[in-house]
């Protein structure tokens, strides 16, 4: 199927190399750190609930009951898969992330996180409107005037639903207050 002329769609770029690059972390290792991690959690909350009260008494179960055994479960999932990571643990394992991957995933993630404290400084309209069109341009790499207009419809109209039509008190900064908002 051909794209009709003047469409644009930007996925990925055709001339980049193959991602060969060197791997950062392993499959494996970053699974076993996150059932661990989880298994700590699990075990907080088991022992937690378990002196809420997690027994059942003449007038039902007592308040730690439910998650007690909810946390029991998730500890025994992560058991269970620290034993497989652990039986495979000399077999080959693939890469979870490789340098460029992990690139890419840092060109979205540090602008999403500059994006909290931005939003307290200028509101959340500006900087969806920031955030929107600095995506599109640098990331996506659509021409500027379309990302601006984007991000403007798609501020413009969260604004409208949020402030207009549900009066949903959202952070505003000195672009709004100016306005009267």
């Amino acid at each position: 199927m051909t794209q009709p002329e003047g469409v644009e769609i930007a996925v990925g770029n055709p001339e980049e190399p193959p991602d060969d690059s060197p791997p950062l972390a392993a499959m494996r290792t970053v699974e076993t750190a996150a059932l661990a991690l989880i298994l700590a959690f699990a075990l907080l909350m088991m022992y937690d609930n378990w002196r809420t009260g997690a027994r059942w008494e003449a007038t039902g179960p007592q308040a730690g009951y439910f998650p007690f055994y909810v946390s029991l479960i998730m500890a025994g999932a992560c058991l269970f898969g620290l034993v497989n990571e652990f039986r495979k643990w000399d077999s080959k394992g693939e890469p979870f992330v490789r340098r460029n991957q992990f690139k890419r995933v840092l060109q979205v993630f540090v602008p999403t996180l500059a994006f909290v404290p931005v939003t307290q400084w200028l509101g959340l309209y500006v900087a969806s409107f920031i955030l929107v069109a600095g995506f599109m341009y640098f990331i996506g790499h659509i021409k500027a005037w379309k990302s601006v207009l984007t991000a403007y419809v798609f501020s413009a109209l969260m604004f409208l639903i949020f402030e207009v039509a549900f009066n949903v008190i959202m952070p505003k900064g000195p672009l709004e207050q100016l306005f009267g908002f």
